[in-house]
């Protein structure tokens, strides 16, 4: 699905985590140093995961050990450790992925094989090269200072100075200073083509925006209006990205009125096929309310059988039965029976206190003569045509 099945859906339990014990190779004499310690760390990485890949100790997707105890073990702080891990995932050793971790990459290989958000700092690499472009800079001429180039194309000064040390390793920068801060930066290259991205930045490059257009374009290939999505783990497991993006991917499409999400057996289902704009949503697929409208009504359904348990049974003072107990007594979740009480706190029937004594009290008996539902099961307007 548009190039997605050269990706790999990561379990981070499952992933081998590098311990600093295991690295095969000295760690580097940092006294005396020409370099920067981050440069001096940066090449003892590569020269171990050179080592240990080729011997087969490490292998792809072995998460590196963690930062901090890099920087407790080397003598140097978490940043210097950061600056190291981002100089050899630019030279293609390692890639990280945000919630797992920074694995060992086949550098060989030019792609990569986990679907990720596109960083902060390869967009600012991608507004550089635009501002280069269209300020027609020649090779051999200064370009402005970080903090400079930072309030030009509207990023900060920290994700501005990190471009600039990529396009650096890259061969289109050279620093003339040994500190980013200073107006030293000059054009090596023009050769544009030595970057690995290219972003349309006229577009939002999220993931979720990302695998929102994939699944537009599955919906469009595979399903027809009142069809049902599948569950959301097989379309993480198809899309190789996590659960949770899919579900924000879907939220945007219901949004958009292209599904429709509807608690219980229903499901999500297909009401408009994307780019459609010829066909208008039947009736069938519009008849139940949304799965947050009903949920809704779930919510206040319950409060109102709450409301009426309090007036019937309960006095100012009183203390009502812990969540546990209410959830067993009207068979419904402890979530729903703690939104409920939480809405009726907030209007003034109910308070919390915490402690060996503490619960849910009753401050207030509520007036249960003018209750009233909001029927969201159904959508009114085409009610009619269903009687």
């Amino acid at each position: 699905m548009n190039g997605v099945d050269k990706f790999l859906l990561l379990d981070k339990s499952k992933l081998r985590k590098i311990s600093v014990k295991d690295i095969s190779i000295a760690f580097p004499d940092l006294k005396n140093i020409f370099e920067s310690k981050a440069i001096i760390i940066a090449n003892w990485l590569v020269d171990w995961i050179e080592a240990d890949f080729k011997s087969g100790k490490i292998k792809e997707t072995d998460l590196l050990p963690q930062k901090a105890d890099l920087a407790y073990n080397l003598g140097v702080s978490i940043g210097t450790i950061q600056n190291a891990f981002r100089y050899i995932e630019d030279k293609g050793y390692v890639e990280s992925k945000q919630c797992i971790g920074t694995m060992i990459k086949d550098w060989k290989q030019s792609h990569s094989n986990v679907r990720k958000l596109t960083s902060k700092r390869d967009v600012c690499v991608d507004l550089i090269k635009n501002y280069i472009i269209e300020k027609k800079f020649k090779v051999a001429q200064s370009i402005p200072s970080s903090r400079i180039l930072a309030n030009v194309i509207g990023a900060s000064a920290n994700t501005t100075r990190l471009a600039l040390e990529n396009l650096c390793s890259l061969g289109i920068l050279e620093r003339k200073y040994q500190s980013s801060n200073d107006n030293g930066w000059i054009l090596k290259s023009n050769d544009f083509s030595l970057l690995k991205i290219n972003l349309n930045l006229s577009e939002n490059i999220t993931l979720v925006e990302k695998v929102e257009k994939d699944l537009e374009n599955y919906i469009s290939k595979k399903l027809k209006v009142g069809d049902r999505l599948p569950a959301h783990e097989q379309l993480s497991t198809e899309l190789k990205v996590s659960i949770k993006t899919i579900h924000d991917a879907l939220k945007s499409l219901i949004n958009n009125g292209i599904l429709l999400a509807r608690r219980g057996r229903y499901g999500t289902t297909v009401i408009k096929i994307p780019g459609d704009v010829s066909l208008s949503n039947k009736k069938e697929t519009s008849i139940f309310a949304s799965a947050q409208e009903t949920a809704f009504y779930n919510y206040e359904k319950t409060q109102n059988h709450i409301k009426s348990l309090i007036a019937k049974d309960y006095e100012i003072g009183s203390k009502l039965p812990s969540i546990i107990e209410l959830s067993k007594e009207l068979d419904l979740s402890p979530n729903t029976i703690r939104k409920a009480l939480n809405n009726l706190a907030d209007e003034g029937y109910l308070r919390f206190t915490r402690g060996r004594y503490g619960g849910t009290f009753v401050m207030d008996i509520p007036d249960t003569s003018s209750q009233s539902f909001k029927w969201l099961a159904v959508n009114p307007k085409y009610v009619e045509v269903y009687k």
